[in-house]
């Protein structure tokens, strides 16, 4: 499907915004980078989560490691470069478990999941301008901590992760 006409109206550092016309209706449409979204559980059995100001929501935020795939890059290197910069792990098995669309009502955002499993400590790679505390959760506690999870992709993620554990 191809809309009938499509004007950039914004066009930021991070995101894009277009009017795309459909059958005489116009529809704001926010064009970020796809992304991408670990569910990293270290060798003790911790499930690595990391908490930051989200300044849209005016809070923090109790998220998975994530973040925007770079041009050139692959989900699964952005997946490990993210994973490294935000928590400092790294090594480990990785499975890709699919992706899916963070807010498909006004967003393209695509975001991959992928979980890796026996990661090991190393230095974390601080990066300018991100302020975030990394947050070590039991396996055997994370039904106890989703009712403090308010991000899709972290609820998604963690609740798809249990679930292939559980099996």
């Amino acid at each position: 499907m191809e809309p009938e006409s499509t004007e950039t109206v914004y066009a930021g550092s991070l995101i894009r915004v277009v009017v795309e016309r459909w059958d005489g209706r116009a529809r704001e449409i926010v064009e970020p980078p796809n992304a991408v979204a670990v569910v990293a559980v270290d060798e003790e059995g911790y499930v690595a989560l990391v908490q930051q100001l989200r300044e849209a929501v005016r809070k923090e935020v109790l998220e998975l490691p994530a973040g925007g795939i770079e041009p050139g890059e692959t989900p699964l290197q952005c997946a490990r470069r993210e994973l490294l910069e935000e928590t400092g792990l790294r090594g480990g098995t990785w499975r890709h478990w699919g992706g899916f669309f963070t807010t498909p009502g006004f967003c393209r955002e695509r975001m991959e999941l992928f979980f890796a499993e026996g990661v090991q400590p190393g230095e974390r790679l601080e990066i300018a301008g991100e302020a975030l505390t990394y947050v070590r959760v039991p396996v055997a506690e994370l039904t106890d901590v989703l009712p403090r999870i308010e991000d899709g992709k972290t609820l998604a993620g963690l609740l798809l992760y249990l679930r292939e554990a559980a099996s």
